[in-house]
C-alpha cells in the first residue's frame, strides 16, 4: 500500500479515490482567509458589490438633500433648530448657477488652492523629517519633542494674530496658519508609524549588513509611510479648516473670503454654497492623498470590511 504524505505530495497530486490534493496558499492561511469557492474566480461579484455601494452612497447623500429641502420649504421649527431663514437647495442650485458663470468664482478657487497647497507641501516635507528623526533618535525625541508638544494643542486659527504680526504680508500669514494645521497631524502619525515598526525587522536588516541610510530609507521609511499617508490626509483637513477661518478674517479673496462677505451682504444660499465647496475641495484634496497614498505603499492590502 503507497503512503504519500502530505511533506512529500506535490501540489496537484491525485490522491486515492482521484481527489486533488491542492493546499490552500499559505499566505491566505496565516491571515484566515477561506479558499475561493470552487467555480467562482475571485472577485467575481466584486463589480456589482462597488455599485451597491455607490448606489447606497448616492441614496444616503439624496436623502440627506430631500430633508433640507423639505424642512426649508415647510420652514420647519425643532426648537433648538429652526429652518426659517435657511435656504432651500433649489436657491443654492440656482447661486450656483449665477456664480459659476462669472469670474469670481475661480478668483477664489485659484487663492485657496494656491494657499492650502503651499502650506500643506511645507508642512509636510518639515512633518516628516521631524516625524523620522524623533522616532529613530533619542536626542532628537529629548530636545525636538517637548516643544512641539506644548505647540500641539493650540489651534491653527489662535496662530492668526501672531501670524499676522510676524509676516509681512497677509497672504504669508495665512499660508502660515494652514501650515500649523497640517504639521502636527502628520507630525504624530509620522513618529507613531516609526514606533509601531517591529524590532526585529531592524535587528535582522542590520545582521544583513544594511548601513544607516539604507536602513533608514529602505526599512524606517516604507514601514512608517502608510501612517505617513493617513496623517497627511488628515493634515489636508484641517488646513482647509485653519484657512477658511483665516480667510474670514484676514482675507480679501478665497472661499472663506466669499462665505464671510455673503453673511455680512444677507446672500445666504450663497452662504450654504460657500460651505459646500469647501467640503466638496476638503473631501477630493484629501481623497487625492489618499489615493497617491496607495499607489506608494502598493504592498499595504485594502482591509475587506465585514458583509
Amino acid at each position: 500500500m503507497t503512503m504519500i504524505s502530505e511533506r512529500s505530495a506535490p501540489a496537484g497530486a491525485e490522491l486515492a479515490g482521484g481527489a486533488a490534493f491542492a493546499p490552500a496558499p499559505a499566505s491566505a492561511a496565516r491571515r484566515g482567509v477561506p479558499s475561493p469557492a470552487p467555480g467562482r474566480a475571485p472577485g467575481e461579484g466584486r463589480p456589482r458589490r462597488d455599485l451597491r455601494r455607490a448606489f447606497l452612497r448616492a441614496l444616503s447623500v439624496a436623502a440627506c438633500v430631500g430633508l433640507w429641502q423639505w424642512a426649508s420649504m415647510t420652514r420647519a421649527d425643532l426648537g433648538v433648530v429652526t429652518f426659517l431663514n435657511v435656504p432651500a437647495p433649489t436657491d443654492v442650485l440656482a447661486a450656483a448657477r449665477e456664480l459659476f458663470a462669472s469670474q469670481k468664482l475661480w478668483q477664489h478657487l485659484g487663492n485657496s488652492v494656491f494657499r492650502v497647497l503651499a502650506g500643506f507641501a511645507a508642512a509636510g516635507a518639515t512633518g516628516v523629517v521631524l516625524g523620522l528623526l524623533i522616532g529613530r533618535s533619542r536626542l532628537a525625541e529629548d530636545t525636538l519633542l517637548p516643544p512641539l508638544e506644548i505647540l500641539r494643542p493650540i489651534p491653527g486659527v489662535a496662530w492668526l494674530p501672531l501670524a499676522i504680526l510676524m509676516f509681512p504680508s497677509a497672504e504669508l500669514s495665512m499660508i502660515f496658519i494652514t501650515y500649523m494645521g497640517a504639521l502636527f497631524p502628520i507630525l504624530i502619525a509620522t513618529i507613531h508609524g516609526v514606533g509601531a515598526l517591529d524590532p526585529r525587522l531592524i535587528a535582522s536588516s542590520r545582521s544583513l549588513g544594511a548601513r544607516p541610510l539604507r536602513l533608514f530609507l529602505e526599512v524606517v521609511l516604507p514601514g512608517a509611510l502608510p501612517s505617513i499617508v493617513t496623517g497627511m490626509s488628515i493634515g489636508m483637513g484641517t488646513s482647509w479648516f485653519c484657512l477658511v477661518t483665516a480667510e474670514m478674517i484676514g482675507g480679501q479673496y478665497g472661499i472663506g473670503y466669499f462665505t464671510w462677505e455673503s453673511y455680512n451682504l444677507q446672500r445666504y444660499p450663497d452662504i450654504v454654497l460657500g460651505m459646500l465647496l469647501i467640503g466638496l475641495l476638503g473631501m477630493l484634496s484629501s481623497a487625492l492623498v489618499l489615493r497617491v497614498g496607495a499607489w506608494l505603499t502598493p504592498w499595504q492590502e485594502p482591509q475587506e470590511k465585514g458583509r
